[in-house]
């Protein structure tokens, strides 16, 4: 656990979860997705220890909405192939 996860701790889940909620939490997955660096895995975005927050908040965000494991690996399979690329 990186230094800036000790002082902030997780991010809160919201009081009930949208669809909105599972958009944001999606999209988190697939922007905080894990890189190989020198020392292990890395957050490809922020460059924390993967899993960093944002990674695991869209997890639980998914998990409290009742997704399994291929639902989610589907989803963001679906997010990546329909994102805008420049």
């Amino acid at each position: 656990m990186d230094r800036i996860d000790e002082v902030l701790g997780e991010v809160p889940l919201p009081p009930y979860v949208t669809a909105e909620d599972v958009d944001f939490a999606v999209r988190a997955i697939a922007v905080h997705a894990p890189e190989q660096g020198p020392d292990g895995l890395r957050c490809r975005n922020d460059q924390a220890a993967h899993p960093c927050r944002l990674h695991r908040w869209g997890q639980r965000v998914l998990a409290e909405r009742g997704l399994s494991e291929a639902q989610v690996r589907a989803s963001v399979t679906h997010h990546e192939a329909s994102a805008v690329r420049p």
